[in-house]
């Protein structure tokens, strides 16, 4: 990840073990995770939606080592899948950073609670895709996720049109904001999350895939 230029007087110190560049006080950012096997277009799409909806300064791109619900097979090297995303990012706003194999995290709840340790003056939200949402509630500890930062759910058809009906959204049904609020969901006390609509993208890993594979047959 490329250095940042410091917003004012003093520049940040970088961490010792370069995880993830320093960041200026008060920055939003969003946290967008996955496997990224491979990364696409879709995913540049919902963090350039996210940026201009909720205003945030940056989109991280965690790519995950293993996803814990995912199987190794299929699964491209790490690295491979960490190049390929830096490639696919082609904006200096989305950071493609490997800070949860640096950490050591395989779930995102442990990525969330030890990034907000070290960068507690910058304000976070969690972006996830519909299709994510309605599987959420396989995740380890996802309530205690709604707790620890807000969520933005960013439209992705067809799920979005039942991702409101599953367990998560149920249980948080209260908390969920008028998507008329996205400017401020960053500073907002979680739990609280919102559904984001706008242009939808078809790109996916699983079709891409599919489609790498017929292309190699």
């Amino acid at each position: 990840m490329p250095p940042l230029v410091p917003m004012r007087r003093r520049p940040s110190r970088p961490l010792r073990n370069g995880a993830a560049p320093a960041r200026p006080p008060g920055r939003r950012i969003g946290l967008l995770g996955g496997s990224f096997n491979p990364a696409h277009e879709g995913h540049r799409h919902i963090s350039l939606l996210a940026l201009k909806r909720l205003g945030l300064h940056e989109v991280w791109w965690l790519v995950s080592p293993q996803n814990p619900l995912k199987p190794r097979a299929g699964m491209a090297a790490f690295e491979e899948r960490l190049a390929a995303a830096r490639e696919a990012a082609r904006d200096r706003r989305l950071r493609v950073t490997d800070i949860e194999r640096r950490l050591g995290s395989r779930y995102s709840i442990d990525t969330v609670t030890r990034l907000r340790r070290r960068f507690p003056r910058d304000r976070m939200v969690w972006i996830v895709g519909a299709d994510n949402l309605t599987t959420l509630a396989d995740w380890r500890r996802w309530p205690a996720l709604f707790a620890a930062l807000p969520i933005a759910v960013v439209d992705r058809w067809p799920y979005s049109r039942y991702a409101v009906a599953v367990k998560p959204a149920k249980r948080f049904a209260r908390q969920r904001l008028a998507e008329r609020r996205a400017p401020g969901l960053a500073l907002r006390k979680p739990p609280a999350w919102m559904l984001i609509h706008g242009p939808l993208h078809p790109a996916s890993a699983t079709m891409l895939r599919a489609g790498a594979g017929a292309a190699g047959s």
